[in-house]
């Protein structure tokens, strides 16, 4: 008998249900396989391709700085660096220790056995010939990274080291030199404040650097000085080449032609190294001098310009103390670094420009030309300057007032001071007395004096009060105040006493020793202020001198002048800022009863009020009782000099620390200035020292030195046929 097999639905569904699941599974592969052969062929492309090529940029060279007589500032060595390439080290392990043993013994170097994961661990968070790690922890840690690719073992060692290794490459397979260029400075700490140095290329700017082609883990760019101020120039145009490497990333053939690097310009400043040498030498004996005669150190820190007034040119900006650049080329120690940051005297800053100070008796050349120019003293008038003035010093019209002392720096020496004194003598004699009431008037002799607000207008037009746009970095403002930044910063009124106080350079006055120098200079040049400049030249590799032009706001080089203020640097030509026997640019103010208003317009200083101030700073070489004169520092001197002393009470953090801060008894900055030869002066000179005492005794030896340095340089090479 035969029987019939009965369908199941439920395998019907089952059956179903798999070939439905393996035709959605195949349905899956496919569109997968169409969107990765199809639509995402080209990317997937481009990423093969990414695979397989890298792009090398190729370091250029930094240009060099030279001074003006091209002699070499800062330059590109040669460092020599142990490197060893993983994938060239031999199969045989005992090769291998054997070569990190000798390797050991040569280099001072620990082998770095037992390798542990802690120890590879740890070396991952260092730089690479950072002291620390062994050999073996180096190089395991550069396997796992890119095997063909040189692990820095140990950096700038010595030739004879380097040597030693390329004489035993064939011992030692897998180690080599690897030669990277450094930063030198051949005249170290002696122009580190103008030169700078440089370091890594910071973070917040990497992206911008890296889209230019450079490599932020291995480029450096200026941190400090003129390779900061002329990066732009200095630092080239690295090349590029890109390349075909297996998995392991070892170069196999160049699939484009190599980009070659363009190095950097070569600048050349107006630093003449000879007269830097001898402002520095000169600054340091007499600080140590000084100090060896007080017994402890009291002038802790000083400052020497010096300048051709015609031209703007910086012939030397020496500073004490400063630092050791060269310690700083290939790393920045952080205990070396930390201890200049630290350093109360701040070694790091160029103090010529950075550091702000009471000018003292060196501001009354402002005084004196606004004084006289506004009429508020004739050359023939005689002033009284007795050693002491009483004033009632008000700080509003209906205040009844105090009465206040001010006395004249001679009081000690002689309380009834100068006496019946013409304009000309104020200047010799720097007569404080006189020029308090020249500043601020006095009742029945000056009834109205030149007052603040004209005295901050005279002040600005001989480069006080705002940067000078010099090109170097970091430059400060430096202050001439009125009553409206009292109101503000003080919270109180001005009063007839701060008029007195600013018009000796004192209270609130703060200057640079470099707008010092250019109110100085611009008397010297018969009223035209010139744009100080460090810059002489930019050349580019074959020598050509380039056009290039300096932004003062945006502290940047262009070839062009492309903004409002931008003046020329390359090649040099002597830029006039302005000249205030020409260019109105003083304010005019009417004053009345110690209050002025502005006219709005502008005036110009006569070229005879000018001459007279001249006349005056001559006189304080000539003189008997001029400041200059008394000082001996130019007496019986075969070339004319004119200059300025000044001695500047202070109150700083470092004196309040001291408890030194006593009314009346405040310790005193030194000031000198002169220029030479007077009737066509081609030097002037700055000395400042921190906490010197009288400027005439401190200050003026510094200057006479560099004065005497200066003409003999000046002899030598007119002897041996130089050009200026």
């Amino acid at each position: 008998m035969r029987t019939t097999a009965s369908f199941s639905p439920l395998g019907f569904w089952r059956f179903l249900g798999v070939y439905l699941l393996m035709a959605a599974v195949l349905l899956i592969f496919a569109s997968r396989l169409i969107r990765l052969q199809f639509v995402e062929a080209q990317d997937w492309i481009l990423q093969a391709e990414d695979n397989r090529t890298q792009e090398i940029s190729v370091p250029p060279q930094r240009g060099i700085i030279y001074d003006r007589r091209g002699y070499i500032l800062a330059r590109n060595i040669a460092s020599y660096n142990i490197v060893i390439t993983p994938a060239y080290l031999p199969d045989d392990p005992a090769d291998v220790e054997r070569i990190y043993r000798e390797l050991s013994a040569l280099t001072g170097m620990p082998t770095g056995f037992p390798l542990t994961e802690e120890s590879i661990e740890q070396a991952k968070l260092l730089r690479a010939c950072t002291p620390g790690p062994g050999i073996a922890q180096w190089v395991a840690l550069g396997e796992s990274n890119a095997p063909y690719d040189p692990v820095q073992i140990q950096c700038n060692v010595s030739q004879e080291i380097a040597m030693i290794v390329r004489e035993r490459s064939a011992e030692w397979p897998g180690v080599g030199i690897q030669i990277e260029p450094v930063r030198d400075y051949p005249t170290g700490y002696l122009t580190a404040n103008i030169i700078g140095f440089l370091g890594p290329i910071p973070a917040s700017v990497a992206e911008e650097y890296r889209a230019q082609g450079f490599n932020p883990d291995r480029d450096k760019v200026g941190y400090a000085g003129v390779e900061l101020a002329m990066d732009e120039e200095l630092i080239g145009v690295p090349g590029r080449r890109v390349v075909e490497v297996d998995v392991a990333g070892q170069e196999l053939r160049n699939l484009q032609p190599p980009i070659p690097p363009t190095p950097g310009n070569n600048v050349v400043l107006t630093i003449d190294t000879r007269l830097q040498a001898a402002a520095q030498a000169a600054l340091e004996t007499e600080i140590r001098s000084w100090n060896n005669y007080y017994g402890y150190i009291r002038i802790s820190s000083g400052v020497v310009i010096a300048m051709n007034p015609q031209t703007g040119e910086i012939l030397a900006m020496a500073q004490y103390p400063t630092y050791e650049n060269n310690r700083l080329a290939r790393i920045i120690p952080e205990y070396y670094y930390r201890q200049l940051e630290q350093d109360p005297r701040h070694p790091l800053i160029n103090s010529a420009i950075s550091a702000e100070f009471p000018p003292g008796s060196t501001f009354k050349l402002s005084t004196a030309t606004g004084a006289l120019n506004e009429g508020v003293v004739t050359l023939t008038q005689i002033i009284d300057a007795p050693g002491e003035l009483l004033l009632t010093e008000r700080f509003s019209p209906t205040d009844p007032g105090n009465v206040r002392p001010f006395r004249d720096w001679i009081y000690d020496q002689n309380p009834a001071g100068f006496g019946q004194i013409d304009f000309l003598h104020c200047i010799a004699y720097s007569s404080n007395v006189c020029f308090y009431k020249l500043g601020g008037g006095y009742p029945g002799e000056i009834e109205n004096g030149l007052e603040i607000w004209r005295l901050q207008q005279y002040a600005r037009s001989l480069g006080y009060d705002q940067r000078s746009g010099i090109e170097l970095p970091g430059e400060a403002s430096g202050l001439i105040p009125d009553p409206t930044w009292k109101r503000i910063n003080r919270g109180e009124n001005w009063s007839t006493g701060d008029t007195y106080i600013a018009s000796v350079g004192q209270g609130y006055v703060l200057a640079t020793p470099l707008q010092v120098l250019m109110s100085g200079a611009t008397i010297a040049n018969d009223g035209a202020l010139m744009q100080p400049t460090i810059i002489r030249e930019i050349r580019d590799g074959q020598g050509n001198v380039l056009t290039r032009y300096w932004n003062p706001i945006a502290h940047t080089v262009t070839a062009l002048p492309l903004e409002p203020g931008s003046y020329q640097i390359s090649p040099f030509v002597p830029n006039v800022r302005w000249d205030i026997t020409r260019d109105p640019v003083i304010e005019d103010f009417r004053c009345e009863g110690g209050y002025c208003t502005s006219t709005g317009l502008f005036k110009t200083v006569e070229p005879w009020v000018v001459e007279s101030v001249q006349r005056g700073m001559r006189m304080a070489v000539t003189e008997p009782l001029g400041t200059l004169n008394r000082s001996y520092s130019f007496s019986n001197y075969p070339i004319a000099v004119a200059g300025k002393t000044g001695t500047a009470e202070y109150c700083d953090d470092v004196a309040l620390a001291q408890n030194r801060c006593s009314f009346g008894n405040w310790p005193t900055h030194s000031w000198t200035l002169a220029y030479a030869p007077y009737d066509n002066p081609e030097i002037i000179i700055i000395a400042f020292m921190y906490n010197g005492g009288e400027g005439g005794v401190v200050a003026a030896p510094v200057v006479r030195m560099v004065m005497d340095a200066y003409f003999e340089i000046k002899s030598i090479d007119i002897a041996e046929g130089a050009a200026p």
